[in-house]
């Protein structure tokens, strides 16, 4: 594994050893994250630019990026498809506007979540937390050893390991992010059963509050794009259905 794939593999639920890089240009926004995060235990590194932000994400190790959209040189969107070129470490974007564009843009490139700036600090935090201790328990269960108990579901091409979180399609391992994984084993946790997006939000990214639907239908369509889209089918005006 690369030391870009690596770095998002050591954060952890306590925060403690959690490094995050905020890439923001507003100076005022950087600095009042950048100390809400280290209040809250997280070790942070900043960016003004996404070109700065990704040479430092090159140059070290992160297990979160928070991303501006609006970025000079290199958007956060962009910045966003940069990263997911060699790493799966989660990725919340940050939009001053819950413009449709932006979120759909920062979705598709391969965005975890999003939030609204001005961010509510509460909001901002468990965010975080969610995706690092998703992340972390891919890590740990992806580091098992040969022989380790396991599960493998087969659904047509496609080879599951349920335990060693192991994906693979004609028999080539599928690369996923941490929440891409975690909706795909909802998902085949009740194969031919309609799951609606309010119940995804909730299971999946652990929203305690009703949650934007976008996230849950563009994290379905990268995963057709990795998996072949004979695998979900859209249920109209309810949800999506793994196919048996």
């Amino acid at each position: 594994m690369d030391e870009a794939n690596s770095a998002w593999q050591g954060g952890n639920d306590a925060a403690v050893s959690a490094h995050i890089l905020l890439v923001e240009d507003d100076e005022v926004i950087r600095r009042s994250v950048a100390l809400t995060l280290e209040r809250y235990g997280y070790r942070t590194s900043t960016a003004p630019d996404g070109l700065s932000g990704l040479e430092q994400f090159r140059a070290d190790r992160h297990d979160l990026l928070l991303l501006d959209v609006m970025l000079p040189h290199l958007d956060g969107i962009g910045l966003c498809r940069r990263i997911r070129e060699t790493s799966q470490v989660p990725i919340l974007m940050m939009s001053a506007r819950s413009d449709a564009l932006d979120v759909v843009g920062g979705l598709e490139a391969g965005a975890d979540d999003y939030v609204v700036k001005p961010a509510d600090t509460a909001e901002l935090i468990a965010r975080i937390k969610t995706l690092l201790r998703r992340a972390t328990y891919s890590a740990r269960a992806g580091g098992m050893q040969p022989g380790t108990d396991s599960r493998h579901l087969v659904f047509r091409d496609l080879t599951i390991n349920t335990c060693g979180l192991e994906v693979r399609k004609a028999g080539e391992p599928v690369s996923l992010t941490p929440t891409e994984l975690r909706l795909l084993l909802e998902f085949v946790s009740a194969p031919g059963i309609v799951l609606q997006r309010q119940n995804l939000l909730r299971n999946v990214w652990d929203y305690g509050w009703e949650g934007d639907s976008r996230v849950v239908d563009l994290t379905v369509q990268r995963l057709r794009k990795k998996l072949g889209t004979e695998h979900i089918d859209t249920v109209r005006g309810f949800g999506y259905r793994f196919r048996r």
